[in-house]
């Protein structure tokens, strides 16, 4: 009756459909609700009568989550990897009513650069929410809300109880997001922290993952923000594809034969960089761990005239023999099988330690940093 791979919740009488696959003309990505009474007493016109869309993805548009509360589900969005919420309730009539902007009309908040998490303070008894916030240059901050009115304001109204200390200094940082072009056309966001009145290029850390539908989103790095940026330097995220800052299609769009696309949208963010003038190639370091360990171990084989360093964290770089690792096995769906085929058709292509060229075959390998 329902898809195998799709994430089942509830609300009140209501259960939610997070789908994985496409059913019924719903797209992946999308939140379906069905009356459980209509489940047990389907209609003569059939279960699709009987579903409502809560959220629809779009190319640019994704469903994190959502928290209940006692009248209210919150739907927390990644609109171009921004953070917005939308709120809804059912009626008096079994009915789904999407909350409005008292001002604007538009039924969600604003999306803003950071991040976001909602937590019923009790589910069955309130709409209060427990409000945890941050951004590149904010700690964690707890907040109390309350989502009765709905979400256009919740962050403005919430009670602010608690927060991280603040592990550098933020004076002078702005936070931007741009976009690179992949070799195949897609458009690549990255999110950009450096000093606002930078002059000329700076040294700058680029950090990407892109796989097992992982979204990078904002997060406060005191480290970063420490030994980095208050020494003068720049720090980007990439949103390359093999993660979940999309939905589904977003990550499916770089499983196994077409894991290059990830190393493309890599690329194009680091070239975008340096023809914009942000940094140059040999200022330009770029750090990933484990499936990132393998994306920076690709860009050390694939392009090293790019790096002015690499740090390559708990990485796979073998991947002839990384399903004997540990949980490897459990990784096929992601990389493939290279007991199969599927090494000699694709995987041999992004195995960087098989990739290694002898010294004048390319540009001289920039250095490199690995850690265990």
């Amino acid at each position: 009756l329902l898809p195998a791979d799709a994430e089942i919740g509830h609300f009140g009488d209501q259960m939610l459909i997070s789908l994985r696959s496409t059913w019924h003309g719903h797209a992946p990505g999308a939140l379906l609700a069905i009356p459980l009474g209509g489940l047990a007493s389907p209609p003569a016109a059939g279960l699709p009568s009987l579903i409502s869309c809560l959220f629809a993805p779009t190319s640019r548009c994704a469903l994190d989550g959502y928290t209940r509360t006692k009248s209210k589900l919150i739907l927390s969005i990644l609109d171009s990897v921004k953070v917005r919420t939308a709120c809804w309730s059912v009626s008096a009539s079994g009915g789904w009513e999407k909350e409005k902007d008292k001002e604007e009309g538009t039924g969600v908040a604003e999306a803003r650069i950071g991040g976001l998490s909602l937590t019923a303070v009790d589910a069955d008894r309130s709409n209060q929410v427990w409000c945890t916030s941050w951004s590149f240059t904010q700690p964690n901050t707890l907040s109390l809300g309350d989502v009765s009115e709905g979400v256009s304001s919740l962050l403005q109204n919430a009670e602010p109880l608690r927060s991280l200390p603040a592990s550098f200094d933020t004076s002078g940082l702005e936070v931007t997001q741009a976009s690179a072009t992949s070799a195949d056309g897609t458009g690549v966001p990255y999110f950009l922290v450096r000093r606002a009145a930078a002059d000329g290029p700076a040294p700058t850390l680029l950090y990407g993952y892109g796989g097992f539908e992982v979204s990078l989103t904002p997060s406060y790095q005191s480290v970063v923000g420490a030994v980095w940026l208050e020494g003068g330097g720049a720090y980007v995220v990439a949103n390359i594809r093999g993660g979940g800052e999309f939905g589904p299609a977003w990550h499916q769009a770089a499983l196994r034969e077409k894991r290059h696309k990830a190393y493309e949208d890599f690329e194009a963010v680091a070239e975008h960089l340096i023809t914009s003038g942000v940094t140059t190639p040999d200022r330009l370091a770029i750090r990933g761990g484990s499936n990132g360990g393998l994306l920076v171990g690709n860009m050390l084989v694939r392009r090293p005239e790019l790096w002015g360093a690499v740090v390559c964290s708990v990485p796979l770089l073998d991947m002839r023999r990384y399903s004997k690792l540990l949980a490897g096995a459990s990784w096929m769906a992601e990389y493939g099988d290279p007991d199969s085929s599927d090494w000699g058709d694709f995987l041999h292509r992004f195995s960087a330690y098989h990739n290694v060229e002898p010294e004048g075959g390319k540009a001289p390998y920039p250095p490199l940093l690995m850690t265990t």
